[in-house]
């Protein structure tokens, strides 16, 4: 049996919002952007530059109740993890771009790691991990 993990929905506000943000300041792909005419909603979807793998569907609240869990998707936890091939490089552009880091970057026996929150408050962890090769 093989299965993958394609889409991890993200609950936002307003599509072109989100879509500005993660395009413009996190430097996603906008992989798809459909309108699903049965549902009366967008298909959106964005990844994040070389990602070959999981990537996020933006999906806007259409409920109340969905509306009360934008940026607090898992109760103030660290959410959705960003892997980089350079923690610094996208460390500084993304404090150029005004990217919110809520905790400093550390150095730990995994690799380098910050923690910032996204436009609606969500958490994100930005990681390199060490280069180092277990015996």
């Amino acid at each position: 049996m093989r299965q993958t993990i394609i889409h991890v929905a993200l609950v936002v506000r307003d599509y072109d919002e989100a879509i500005e943000y993660y395009c413009q300041k996190l430097h996603f792909t906008l992989v798809e952007d459909s309108y699903q005419h049965e549902q009366t909603k967008r298909w959106v979807v964005v990844a994040p530059p070389g990602a070959k793998g999981t990537n996020l569907l933006l999906a806007r609240a259409s409920t109340p109740e969905e509306d009360a869990f934008i940026g607090n998707q898992t109760g103030g936890r660290v959410f959705l993890f960003l892997s980089t091939d350079d923690f610094w490089r996208d460390y500084n552009e993304m404090l150029s771009a005004g990217i919110n880091f809520i905790r400093e970057p550390k150095n730990a026996p995994y690799g380098t790691v910050a923690v910032f929150e996204d436009l609606y408050g969500n958490l994100w962890d930005l990681f390199q991990p060490n280069n180092q090769v277990a015996d």
